[in-house]
């Protein structure tokens, strides 16, 4: 029997998954099997003990061969170890926990492939186990390359081997739920990006002192009743004869806003790619940003407005990584639509970034309300800010319930015919 393969239809370059029958034989089987049936013809022609024999040894070697490759995926169980973090272009580990059951045999020669969530990674999910012995554990790593962002499901699977001859190879399918977040592609940020970045701060220092904190001597103010008295500047209060406190500094880094502006103007491959690069563009920004000590937030469409305010930490650049690698499809919010709703958030020494698929522009006002950065992921400049891995194909890194019809984008416009500028009266 032929290995039946099995391929998403009306995709672009989908992973093609390979599933094999629970009974076949290799060429090696099919080669053995003529030669058996040969020898069972001569010696029914010659009527040979010899021959009788030499076939019935065949026939008992291709019995074993079948009864021996069912018990070595008996009480046969793997647990998969998925990586902490996945990045789209970056090769990442997953390990594979065989357990071996069985009381005394062994499972020798078995490999396992994906089923579901294939469509995550370049190729199917392939891993191969040369021994485990009775009641045991074995551990397999093995390196995968993630092409698609976002949540995938991972959940059958499937056991084959061809232990012990290689003539009969059988495969069983098992069940085992888990779920993978792929994060959109990190590229190198550009220094230069995050000093424009920081030009929220009027002084052009990278940290800003404010009052309010417990860092340095900020200025004084009237003691009220209540205060703590360990901050009363006695000096000043004896010079004045007025009860005087001391006010403190906190440090505030400068805050970064990203405004990930994610609307198709058309189903083409070429608007889809330039908003993938946008998302990993917003991405990469985050990251390095967080990384410096900076704080970031984040704003965007996802089946509804995504707001979170500037903070800092590993754990919220988990966050901002993860709802990046989970955004929907946008088809009806533009950009003039994000800025609306986005102004809210947009505080005092906070820098907002607006990351576009699109060479767009900013109006005056626009641009003196807020000191808005805008970031096109269609220019040569933004090649120059980013620079991605050569391995990241922004082609397929969209989830593929997003991917569009090949036949459809052909038949698009250009997805700048219809752009306007944004914050002017047009708009």
């Amino acid at each position: 029997m032929a290995t039946r393969a099995r391929k998403p239809a009306d995709t672009h370059a989908a992973t093609l998954v390979r599933r094999k029958p629970s009974l076949d034989f290799s060429v090696t089987g099919l080669v053995y099997c003529s030669m058996m049936m040969f020898m069972g013809l001569a010696a029914m022609n010659s009527q040979a003990n010899l021959l009788y024999g030499v076939f019935g040894l065949m026939i008992g070697i291709l019995l074993v061969s079948g009864v021996v490759s069912k018990i070595v995926l008996r009480r046969l169980s793997v647990h998969r170890t998925l990586p902490e973090l996945a990045v789209v272009g970056q090769p990442t580990t997953v390990s594979y926990q065989f357990v071996n059951e069985k009381r005394f045999w062994p499972s020798l020669s078995v490999c396992v492939s994906e089923l579901d969530g294939t469509e995550a990674f370049t190729r199917q999910t392939v891993s191969y186990l040369l021994h485990a012995a009775a009641k045991m554990t074995a551990t397999v790593p093995i390196e995968i390359m993630p092409k698609r962002r976002g949540l995938h499901e991972m959940d059958r699977y499937q056991m084959s081997t061809s232990f012990p001859f290689g003539f009969v190879k059988r495969a069983v399918e098992r069940r085992e739920g888990d779920n993978m977040l792929v994060y959109p592609a990190l590229a190198e940020v550009d220094p230069k990006l995050l000093a424009m970045c920081r030009s929220a701060d009027t002084s052009g220092a990278m940290i800003r002192p404010r009052s309010g904190g417990m860092d340095e001597f900020y200025g004084v103010k009237e003691h009220r009743v209540g205060g703590n008295p360990r901050f009363i500047h006695w000096r000043r209060s004896a010079r004045t004869g007025v009860l005087v406190a001391k006010e403190m500094t906190q440090v505030a880094p400068p805050r970064l806003l990203i405004l990930v502006d994610t609307f198709l103007t058309d189903r083409t491959l070429e608007s889809h790619v330039k908003v993938e690069k946008a998302i990993a563009m917003a991405a990469s920004l985050a990251s390095s940003a967080l990384e410096q000590g900076l704080s970031v937030g984040l704003y965007g469409w996802s089946d509804g407005w995504v707001g979170i305010n500037p903070t800092r930490g590993k754990r919220h650049r988990r966050d901002l990584l993860a709802i990046l690698a989970q955004l929907g499809l946008n088809t009806q919010h533009d950009t003039q639509a994000l800025l609306d709703h986005s102004f809210e958030l947009i505080k005092s020494g906070t820098t907002p970034v607006l990351i576009t698929p699109r060479d767009v522009q900013v109006g005056i006002q626009e641009h003196q309300r807020s000191g808005l950065v805008v970031v096109a992921a269609g220019t040569p400049q933004a090649d120059r800010w980013f620079r991605f891995p050569p391995t990241t194909d922004f082609s397929r890194a969209m989830p593929a319930d997003q991917q569009p019809k090949i036949d459809d984008a052909a038949k698009k416009k250009s997805p700048f015919a219809d752009q306007k500028p944004i914050g002017s009266a047009a708009a």
